[in-house]
């Protein structure tokens, strides 16, 4: 949307990182089986190429590992041509996810879950 581009018409940079944070929390609340889970890190933010208006974005991620307490996500940001569908990867980065318990202390993630993601490098 235009409210979200900067004067070069380009989609601020900010706008991509919150939109990752979010979608990487939804997968992180999703996998664990529970709302409670923050963001605690993300990693270097490699903007490859700009977006412009007209663009659609999907955001993709899989599990690069899971701890006690914390899952971490390898995250790509991809622009999507409306007319082709051609998608090109815009941004990479990797964030880490804990589980929280009611007072904000860490807290294990279900062991089904770890035993899902423990043997897998990429989910």
């Amino acid at each position: 949307m235009a409210k979200d581009l900067g004067v070069h018409g380009n989609l601020f940079g900010g706008i991509m990182m919150a939109w990752i944070d979010e979608a990487a929390s939804s997968m992180a609340v999703s996998l664990c089986h529970t709302p409670n889970m923050v963001t605690v890190k993300v990693d270097e933010l490699v903007f490859k190429k700009k977006v412009k208006e007209g663009f659609l974005i999907r955001i993709y991620g899989e599990v690069e590992s899971i701890g006690k307490t914390s899952i971490r996500f390898r995250i790509e940001a991809r622009k999507v041509s409306v007319y082709s569908g051609e998608e090109d990867v815009v941004v990479s980065t990797s964030t880490t996810f804990v589980r929280i318990d009611e007072s904000g202390e860490p807290t294990g993630i279900p062991t089904p879950v770890r035993e899902r993601y423990k043997d897998r490098s990429k989910y």
